[in-house]
Order: C-alpha cells, then sequence, then structure tokens
C-alpha cells in the first residue's frame, strides 16, 4: 500500500511530513468543505492508520481499496458517526500506534543499554508522573 516519493520514504495517503520531522494527517468531510484535523504524530504509519479510520468512517465500506492498511482497521467501526466522534477515534489510533512505536523504541534501547554497559540506565517515568 504504500508509494515511494523521490527521497525514497515511504508514502501512505493523506499524510505529510512537516519540515521539523513529524508527521500529520487531516481529511475533508465528504460533501463540505470543512476539514478534520486528524493529529501529528512520530510516524508515518499512525499518522496513516489516523487517516484509514477516518476515510472508512466517514464514507461507504466500500473505500477499502483506498486504505493504506485495510486490515488494521478496528471491528467497532462504523459509518455514519459524527464528524467530530470520527476525529476522536482516528486521533486515538494514531496515538496508539505512536504509543506502541514509542515503547519499542524504549524497549529496544533498553535492551542496547544493558548489552553495552552491562546495566540498565533508562529512565523509568509514567503516565502517573504527569497527572
Amino acid at each position: 500500500m504504500s508509494r515511494s516519493d523521490e527521497g525514497g520514504n515511504a508514502k501512505y495517503r493523506g499524510i505529510r511530513r512537516r519540515k521539523w520531522g513529524k508527521w500529520v494527517s487531516e481529511i475533508r468531510v465528504p460533501g463540505s468543505s470543512e476539514r478534520l484535523w486528524l493529529g501529528t504524530y512520530t510516524t508515518p504509519e499512525a499518522a496513516a492508520v489516523a487517516h484509514d479510520i477516518a476515510y472508512y468512517s466517514l464514507r461507504q465500506s466500500s473505500s477499502l481499496h483506498k486504505l493504506n492498511f485495510p486490515l488494521m482497521l478496528p471491528p467497532y467501526l462504523q459509518n455514519g458517526l459524527s464528524p467530530r466522534s470520527v476525529q476522536k477515534l482516528a486521533s486515538d489510533a494514531g496515538m496508539a500506534i505512536d504509543a506502541q512505536f514509542l515503547t519499542t523504541a524504549r524497549a529496544g534501547q533498553q535492551h542496547q543499554t544493558v548489552d553495552n554497559y552491562g546495566q540498565n540506565e533508562a529512565l523509568s517515568i509514567s503516565v502517573e508522573d504527569y497527572l
């Protein structure tokens, strides 16, 4: 589903990269000039999943061939939701993909730290620390 652009980076439908490296996604609401901001993400896959959720929810189920990751659609997803509900679902899905990526990256860094130094020097931070 991905296409390569001139730079050789993976490019998915409905996303773009900011100059500073973050990935963003937004979508037009069918039948109006309104655009829904779906969020800013660390990975292009997270932005693409957010776009897929919104695209599928705002259009008919026959739009599967236009999705980046059609097999990743959650089974509870429905058509006919309000644009704001679609925006929240899409944003939550994109953030979940980014969180999974960051968790995997941190686990890899911890493993590398243990391998390189013989001890774990990674920080232990939880959501509760910020509440």
